[in-house]
């Protein structure tokens, strides 16, 4: 007689050890989160102690943010810059009236030409204080009636009776724009435009991940009833099963993206309400100096990350090919986010709205969608989506650089002919903003390459294309910003350069993982099985696992790049620091 003997591939301690790993491993984030706040509450009292020691000795100091605001002084010519104290506009010679903001002015005409850069910053601030205390005064004097009522304040009702003297369409064509130009609505209505996008998110994540788990369910059932194992392409050297799901190591590594996204959005939280009672306040730094805070796009980015962990997870119950797409919807959005909240940071009143913004992802999402079902070898499909691609990147560029300024009509095509004719042919003069021109040149350039690719190559993981074409943009616009930033007289503070180098390693770990390739559904499943290859950590979790870990750290110190990156313009007023 044969006996069969069938045994377990690992213990259940395995299973113990692979999960206490997985929070173990994400909830010292957590833990060195409270350790990081904790030191910077000590710093913060032993600041206002010594300051309280100083005022009671009658001499105030310079606080640790002052010395931080003190970066080596930029030439006035920066990229033929005027001097900061002058007004440049595409066709007009002089500035625009005074505004409230010139009371200040006209009272610190001592400092008026001079770059924040080489000022005693302490001082500074002493004389910017009796200025602003002035100024606040008169503002409650000329009244401001439709900031009195939150019933009134809609999204685009932001002009104020100050803002009647200087109209943003003569604002927006400075040649050299400041943060402060481009920062004129009121704070409880940009507060309010960017919270829609947590909230549109929030909304989207539920209708789109219920339908997904269901289907997911629904494939894992049809595996566990008919046995067939080529429906879902597992690892299956390294796939320890748990009650009905196949391969549950896949499904636990992706734990990392939801504790690190709600992680992200506790220290969003904590900013915010820290940013909030500055302003209850009136603190000169928060209501005058360094980058609008704007958190609504940074709710979303952490709510993006915890999704992309749940649908995932999803795509790992039963990975196939028509689920790949679960597995990259939110990862547009991420990149989307990040682009836009980088945008934001230098232009927070023509940032687009959470609508726009949504409904181009959605559309994104939509050809994600028609590429996996159609796209396989169908030359149509691939031209029209390579001419919508470039026309799309045509359409952003002038957006761009325009800021908002154009209008798409039946005159758009005469008005291009007559730019081209006037500054190409008869004056040949070179581009009014250079900067902006270089960045949208090279992202042309870009990604009418990666359209021809496609076109050429046509290849069979259309979802892993269109997301390659979303991170080269965020990359080619993330290194534009940080080149920029340090070419107009910025630093990066030793947290932002951590936070860059650690990512970046983290980045590249968790690529070589990634192409380790243990599984893929553009074979057939006997051909995909010879790619299997047995555990590497734990003996539980398989190089992919792996991906998972590393690539949610990776996110999430991305975030942090992005939350970090202007802290050292928190001591710098906001028109002194340029728009790029």
């Amino acid at each position: 007689s044969l006996d069969v003997v069938v045994t377990p591939a690992v213990s259940s301690e395995a299973y113990v050890d692979g999960i206490l790993f997985c929070l173990g491993v994400f909830l010292s984030f957590y833990v060195l989160t409270v350790l990081i706040a904790c030191w910077e509450n000590w710093q913060r009292q032993k600041r206002r102690q010594r300051q309280l020691q100083f005022l009671s000795a009658g001499d105030p100091p310079c606080s640790d943010g002052d010395v931080r605001g003190n970066a080596q002084e930029p030439p006035d010519s920066f990229q033929g810059h005027p001097p900061l104290g002058s007004q440049s506009y595409g066709s007009f010679d002089t500035g625009s009236a005074a505004s409230s903001e010139n009371v200040t002015d006209s009272l610190l005409s001592t400092e008026a030409s001079s770059n924040y850069a080489g000022q005693d910053m302490c001082q500074q601030r002493q004389r910017h204080w009796a200025a602003f205390a002035m100024d606040r005064s008169l503002e409650n004097m000329v009244g401001r009636p439709r900031l009195d009522s939150l019933s009134s304040v809609e999204e685009d009702d932001y002009d104020t009776l100050a803002d009647i003297e200087s109209d943003k369409n003569v604002i927006r064509t400075k040649k050299f724009l400041c943060v402060a130009d481009l920062a004129r609505k009121d704070k409880r209505v940009l507060r309010k435009k960017y919270q829609i996008y947590f909230w549109n998110i929030a909304t989207i994540a539920v209708f789109y991940a219920l339908p997904v788990i269901q289907l997911v369910i629904t494939y894992q059932t049809v595996v566990n009833v008919t046995g067939n194992q080529d429906i879902c392409y597992y690892n299956f050297l390294c796939a320890h099963p748990l009650s009905n799901l196949s391969a549950f190591n896949n499904i636990l590594s992706n734990l990392g993206y939801v504790l690190l996204g709600l992680l992200f959005l506790l220290i969003i939280l904590q900013r915010e309400i820290g940013y909030n009672r500055a302003l209850m306040r009136n603190d000169f730094q928060a209501v005058e100096c360094g980058i609008p805070k704007h958190f609504g796009l940074f709710y979303a980015m952490g709510t993006a990350l915890m999704m992309e962990g749940l649908l995932s997870a999803c795509y790992h119950v039963c990975p196939n090919y028509t689920n790949f797409q679960f597995d990259t919807s939110f990862m547009y959005m991420i990149a989307g986010l990040c682009m836009l909240k980088l945008y934001q940071k230098r232009h927070p009143d023509i940032n687009a709205s959470a609508y726009s913004a949504y409904a181009c992802l959605a559309a994104i999402i939509f050809f994600s969608v028609v590429g996996v079902v159609f796209g396989k070898g169908n030359m149509a499909f691939w031209i029209v989506f390579s001419v919508i691609h470039i026309l799309a990147t045509l359409l952003l560029s002038t957006q761009l650089y325009y800021m908002g300024r154009w209008k798409l009509d039946s005159g758009t095509w005469r008005r291009i002919f007559h730019m081209l004719y006037t500054d190409c042919i008869r004056q040949c003069s070179g581009p009014m903003y250079m900067d902006r021109m270089v960045l949208l040149v090279m992202g042309n350039l870009i990604n009418w390459s990666l359209a021809a690719y496609g076109l050429i190559m046509r290849p069979n993981d259309f979802a892993s294309y269109l997301l390659a074409i979303g991170i080269c943009n965020l990359l080619l616009y993330f290194a534009f910003y940080i080149i920029m930033k340090l070419r107009s007289g910025e630093r990066l503070l030793p947290v932002s350069l951590l936070c860059i180098v650690f990512t970046s390693v983290v980045w590249g770990s968790a690529l070589f993982f990634f192409f380790q390739g243990l599984s893929t559904w553009q074979k057939t499943p006997a051909e995909s099985r010879e790619h299997n290859r047995g555990c590497v950590l734990l003996g539980f979790f398989d190089d992919h696992d792996v991906w998972h870990f590393l690539s949610s750290i990776a996110m999430f110190g991305s975030f942090l790049v992005l939350l970090t990156l202007d802290d050292d313009l928190d001591c710098v007023q906001r028109d002194k620091i340029y728009v790029f």
